[in-house]
């Protein structure tokens, strides 16, 4: 089993930034990838972007390419989310998740960090 703790939101102003932290414990020798979605009022999630466990491959979600980045450190079993030139769109609970295999779906989620961006 693999649980997922995020941490770093809170409260910033538009074009600020921020990193979120989402550290992974347990078996996760059996994650093949990790990624962050987010959920703003009233909105279904949302992708944001993932990464591959075992070489970092990114991807991101169109919309937000070229402000977000998604990076690991494998030592520390985490994986963050650099913000950059936030927008107050950008409001949402952010949650990291886990899958195990490319043919699984996300599985495994952490229990959300808020993120809130003054207009």
């Amino acid at each position: 089993q693999v649980r997922l703790a995020e941490s770093g939101g809170g409260l910033v102003q538009g074009g600020g930034s921020l990193r979120l932290s989402c550290a992974a414990s347990g078996r996760t020798v059996s994650i093949y990838s990790m990624g962050w979605f987010r959920q703003a009022p009233g909105k279904e999630r949302e992708f944001v972007a993932r990464i591959r466990w075992s070489d970092g491959t990114t991807y991101y979600a169109d919309s937000l390419k070229g402000r977000f980045t998604i990076s690991r450190d494998n030592a520390k079993n985490t994986v963050y989310l650099q913000m950059n030139s936030l927008k107050p769109e950008d409001t949402a609970v952010y949650y990291c998740a886990a899958r195990y295999s490319v043919t699984t779906p996300y599985n495994v989620w952490g229990q959300g960090t808020q993120v809130t961006v003054s207009s």
